[in-house]
């Protein structure tokens, strides 16, 4: 069933919101109770679309998935058919690329669907594959899938030419179980693989490194079961914190750890957001007179390339021109025309460049979410502009947010979800 978003703008934020679980940190985290097969325990699970998908994925493997509670399951692999994998399912979520990582060291032959996720930009996966080929995979490209072979992966040094998390989390899924030494140069070291090295450290699994750029892994024989909290996830604290400096009174965000988002804190006060730092917490009070500024994503922990979307509406409300550059994604600027529509002066310099001249106000109408970040940017817009606006294909916004228009809304926005 198709729904949308129906906001009503210009309604002040006030109150508190707590942050959920990260779901960047779900989708490593549930690959890694597949290496293993003794019970794995995972708590703080966000419920969006993706996480969804991935643990039917893992139950179409034959793995034994209970639900605990709303946020906890219990998983035991004891047993592992890649026969019967949802290829549907795989196809449907970008996390499902770990499952390359998860799977080599258990099974020595398997098919995998290429991933699905955001229509962000060209995302390939051949620096994944190289580094599994290295340590010993046999992987064959056909039309509809990949045919993967193994019989002993053994570790080795790899250097990857860019700080690519993904392959990063499937190299170590795969070296903590390979023979011998891996070192990974050139290592992501975003919060969410941290998460991942502490996941697979209570498992048995010896690593250094973890949240450098040089990470080392002793491979061992096998590992133990394990029970794992997910951390808060610190791009939807990010989301929230930039929804109450374009809307909010005084917004409280809660349950954040504020060394996540160092450079992201720093830029929102370069812009002149009124913020206070907590130990675990930020609160947002009114900020005028916003300025412009340069952004440019980085690697952690540089400035997300998730939050680069969801900053626009911010900085449509600043003084000047503010140059954004992404220079990962090129489709990343695909909701800039949504924005236009909106009122909002855009100029696209090229795919990964773009100015934003403020302030501008915003105006509501009918506009479409192509991914799960440029949704919360339109989302963020619709609070901030005159009148009605209404969000199509918020199925995207739900792959990466629980429940976002229900939290908003008990701070004070008018959302609601309405069926198509």
């Amino acid at each position: 069933m198709a729904y949308k978003f129906i906001i009503q703008g210009k309604k002040a934020l006030n109150g508190q919101v707590s942050i959920l679980g990260c779901k960047n940190a779900a989708g490593p985290v549930l690959a890694a109770a597949l290496l293993t097969k003794k019970e794995c325990v995972i708590d703080n699970l966000p419920i969006v679309e993706d996480v969804s998908n991935m643990l039917e994925v893992i139950k179409s493997l034959g793995v034994k998935v209970e639900n605990i509670s709303e946020r906890k399951v219990r998983i035991k692999a004891e047993n592992l058919n890649p026969d019967t994998l949802d290829f549907d399912r795989v196809s449907k979520t970008r996390i499902s690329v770990l499952l390359f990582g998860a799977l080599l060291p258990r099974v020595p032959s398997f098919r995998m669907p290429p991933p699905g996720g955001d229509r962000i930009g060209v995302r390939p996966i051949s620096v994944h594959l190289d580094a599994l080929e290295q340590m010993g995979a046999k992987i064959k490209k056909t039309s509809d899938y990949y045919q993967v072979e193994s019989s002993n992966l053994e570790g080795k040094e790899i250097v990857l030419d860019e700080f690519s998390v993904t392959a990063t989390e499937v190299i170590m899924l795969s070296a903590v179980l390979a023979k011998g030494k891996t070192v990974i140069k050139g290592a992501a070291a975003e919060p969410h693989i941290q998460d991942l090295g502490r996941m697979l450290v209570s498992m048995g699994a010896k690593i250094k490194g973890v949240g450098t750029h040089t990470i080392e892994i002793e491979g061992q024989k096998e590992l133990k079961g394990a029970s794992h909290s997910i951390i808060a996830d610190p791009i939807e604290a990010g989301t929230f914190i930039i929804a109450a400096a374009c809307c909010g009174e005084k917004v409280e965000i809660k349950n954040v750890n504020p060394e996540y988002l160092d450079l992201f804190l720093k830029k929102l006060e370069e812009i002149g957001v009124n913020l206070i730092r907590g130990k675990d917490s930020i609160t947002v009070l009114k900020s005028d007179n916003l300025k412009a500024v340069k952004i440019q994503a980085l690697p952690y922990p540089g400035f997300p390339t998730d939050l680069l979307p969801v900053i626009i509406p911010l900085l449509v409300k600043a003084n000047g021109r503010s140059l954004v550059h992404d220079p990962l994604y090129e489709n990343r600027f695909n909701y800039v025309q949504e924005m236009r529509k909106m009122g909002a002066d855009i100029e696209l310099v090229d795919p990964h460049r773009s100015f934003v001249f403020g302030p501008k106000e915003l105006s509501g109408l009918c506009i479409e979410s192509w991914d799960i970040r440029a949704g919360a940017c339109l989302v963020i817009a619709g609070l901030s502009a005159e009148g009605k606006t209404t969000i199509k294909n918020i199925f995207q916004i739900d792959r990466g947010y629980e429940r976002i228009e229900e939290r908003l809304s008990q701070l004070g926005a008018d959302i609601k979800r309405v069926e198509e």
